[in-house]
């Protein structure tokens, strides 16, 4: 069985025991999380699909950890005119561990 939920403004195909990195969180390491935008159910059999949301649909997951992932560079650049700037930037992810998919 899989579902796909919505968090973080992106879509996300999960199955029980996935571990996912998403947008972060404003919650604790540990901690249970229910994504209750699910937007498709899938099993063997079934398929499901929201309009837009799967009624009384749930996913169960567990907050693993808040971290930053790697550091990605922005360069601008214009030719002739010696103008160069370097900039870094680091995203706030929250690793999530699904427990459950509830239909």
């Amino acid at each position: 069985m899989f579902a796909v939920i919505k968090t973080g403004g992106k879509q996300y195909q999960v199955k029980k025991g996935d571990v996912l990195k998403i947008e972060k969180l404003p919650e604790e390491e540990g901690k249970k999380i229910i994504f209750d935008q699910v937007l498709l159910v899938a099993d063997k059999a079934n398929v499901t699909v929201g309009k837009p949301r799967v009624a009384k649909a749930k996913v169960e997951a567990t907050l693993v950890r808040n971290f930053k992932d790697k550091k990605i560079d922005v360069l601008k650049y214009k030719n002739k005119t010696r103008y160069r700037r370097k900039i870094g930037h680091r995203q706030h992810l929250t690793e999530v561990k699904i427990d459950n998919i509830i239909v």
